[in-house]
């Protein structure tokens, strides 16, 4: 239910900013269709503009009364975009303990669970199934290859190439460009999390996967950014698999942010280089113990 209730929040959110007053609304299926959601949610969307008085609501009729205010709208704290909640439950699915090689898909199926439109559904498969992790059948249908060491190293290989070079574009930006602001921001956010580490380490995820982002925006190059994307989520989902030494994992990790942080904040890039290479050294150990863990090992869950 809670999930359902982010998903009608975001999509509230963007369809309410399309509005203009006097407009008249399509049909349920189009608006679903539009937003990529299902049509129940697309009934909710419409059902909230009426209640609050955003649009008038007459059997088929439906026109917008209004302009649309910032109070009319679900806090951002609320809402995820639409690509995170599928991402999120797609990836929950395939790391789970009944996830093995040869397991089916069916797009249709996992799009009525999450609470979305096949379409939404299909395009977010279609883009991830260019990494090997699952191949599409006919019928709608999408067979789990599964996460095996061999593509865990060939992940961790392109990671580190393409955050080598992030790292060192990050290091030749301009001392007025706002990624150091950023920067500057992220090592106050590790400072935090460090002085109140034994309540918040598992807090660690979340900044981590912030930090590499900040670097590899660096590159201005939409290639990294789009193989980032699938990297990020792999790196953070099977580093929930090994619970085991998390604690001590995160700490370690996070000195070698800092590290990495200074190295980057000197500009020289032999520091920046050997920075880079040691934390990347130790995210790649981590995460083939992961694999070698599974999360179906005692020790996964220990």
């Amino acid at each position: 239910m809670a999930r359902q209730n982010t998903l009608f929040k975001e999509a509230f959110n963007r369809y309410a900013a399309m509005l203009t007053p006097d407009e008249a609304l399509p049909s349920e299926p189009e608006i679903a269709t539009r937003l990529g959601i299902s049509r129940s949610t697309a009934r909710a969307i419409l059902m909230r503009l009426d209640e609050v008085g955003i649009i008038s609501w007459n059997k088929r009729q439906k026109t917008v009364l209004r302009v649309v205010t910032e109070e009319d709208l679900f806090p951002e704290a609320e809402t995820n975009s639409l690509h995170d909640i599928i991402e999120r439950r797609f990836m929950v699915r395939i790391l789970s303990d009944e996830a093995q090689p040869g397991m089916q898909i069916n797009e249709l199926e996992l799009a009525r669970e999450i609470g979305t439109s096949t379409t939404s559904m299909r395009e977010f498969l279609i883009r991830f199934s260019r990494f090997g992790l699952i191949e599409k059948r006919p019928n709608s249908h999408w067979i789990l290859k599964g996460f095996t060491r061999e593509f865990a190293l060939e992940l961790a290989d392109v990671r580190e190439m393409f955050e080598l070079h992030s790292a060192a574009e990050f290091g030749r930006l301009p001392p007025d460009h706002p990624a150091w602001g950023d920067l500057a921001a992220t090592e106050v956010e590790h400072r935090d999390l460090l002085a109140e580490f034994d309540a918040r380490y598992r807090d660690f995820s979340q900044l981590d996967e912030k930090f590499h982002l900040l670097i590899h925006r660096a590159a201005h190059n939409r290639f990294i950014a789009d193989f980032y994307d699938v990297i990020s989520v792999v790196f953070h989902y099977h580093y929930q698999w090994s619970k085991a030494h998390a604690r001590e994992r995160n700490f370690r990790a996070i000195e070698e942010h800092l590290d990495y942080i200074a190295a980057l904040q000197s500009r020289d890039p032999t520091r920046i280089e050997k920075a880079c290479r040691t934390h990347l050294r130790s995210a790649r150990q981590t995460l083939l113990q992961s694999i070698s863990l599974g999360p179906n090992s005692k020790a996964a869950n220990a």
